[in-house]
């Protein structure tokens, strides 16, 4: 029997898949910052009528998470592995931090949770990270 022939793997060039790219690029960030932006305005309300003030928090949170997210998606492979899971786990647990603060909660305990979502969000994405790619950061080819 003859053996078997190994597939090519197939290369995107830079004229490929461009506007895909792009809108792809910001569509994650975008719903994932609107969501947290509502959830924001949510917990600020603590129940009662929604004031501009809030709605602005909301905005501005959404604003902010959004950029942060699409600049770690886009720019975090110039990092290190592990610089970058540190940067996935802190912008989690400033994340989480925040809403929890906004709950009423004290500084204290918003720091702490923040802190603990953070480290179990950087181990799970060096996890990933160290698994997915090969010695130099590049994807691993299977």
């Amino acid at each position: 029997m003859a053996a078997h022939a190994a597939v090519p793997v197939r290369r995107r060039t830079s004229t490929q898949g461009r506007t895909h790219g792009r809108t792809h690029g910001w569509g994650v960030p975008l719903t994932l910052g609107v969501l947290y932006g509502l959830y924001a305005s949510t917990v600020a309300r603590h129940g009662g009528a929604a004031t501009l003030g809030q709605l602005w928090l909301g905005l501005v949170s959404a604003v902010v998470l959004a950029g942060a997210i699409y600049a770690l998606r886009r720019y975090g492979r110039a990092l290190p592995r592990e610089l970058r899971a540190v940067a996935w786990g802190s912008l989690a647990g400033i994340a989480v931090g925040f809403l929890f603060s906004l709950s009423g909660a004290s500084v204290l305990s918003s720091a702490g949770l923040g802190l603990a979502f953070a480290g179990v969000n950087a181990a799970g994405a060096f996890y990933l990270f160290y698994t997915h790619e090969d010695a130099a950061g590049r994807p691993a080819p299977y």
